[in-house]
């Protein structure tokens, strides 16, 4: 539990931090002099949302009742339906056929990349471990 309350508040924070320089990136790339309140209150309790999410779902990784593949599957389908509906509740992608399952390859683009880096990190960190316990 406590845990889970401190990714869920460093989660919290960093998707806040991320709506933030989003904002001023908009202000000043477009050269914008006013924001729409009601449209940067929902992107940014988007960004919370999410932040808060991408960090609390790979606790899946840390039970140890389940096998990785059953970890993968758990972790991919939680982070997959709620980024969709958040996606789709504050219109970030349009409701499109098109533009679902283009969004939709790219999520699991970007998702394989990111699972097999950290695949290869942990199991390159367990190999060294490995090989130091051999030393011994």
């Amino acid at each position: 539990m406590k845990t889970f309350l401190i990714r869920s508040i460093l989660g919290i924070f960093f998707g806040a931090f991320l709506a933030l320089v989003a904002m001023f990136a908009i202000i000043y790339l477009e050269k914008m002099e006013s924001l729409n309140s009601n449209l940067f209150v929902k992107n940014s309790l988007g960004a919370v949302f999410c932040g808060w999410f991408f960090t609390v779902s790979p606790l899946y990784f840390e039970n140890k009742n389940m096998n990785l593949q059953q970890q993968t599957v758990l972790h991919f389908a939680t982070s997959v339906l709620l980024y969709f509906v958040l996606a789709f509740v504050i219109e970030w992608i349009p409701f499109t056929i098109i533009s679902a399952l283009l969004n939709l390859a790219l999520f699991i683009i970007v998702y394989l990349i990111i699972w097999t880096s950290f695949y290869l990190h942990f199991k390159r960190e367990a190999d060294k471990l490995n090989a130091e316990l051999n030393d011994l």
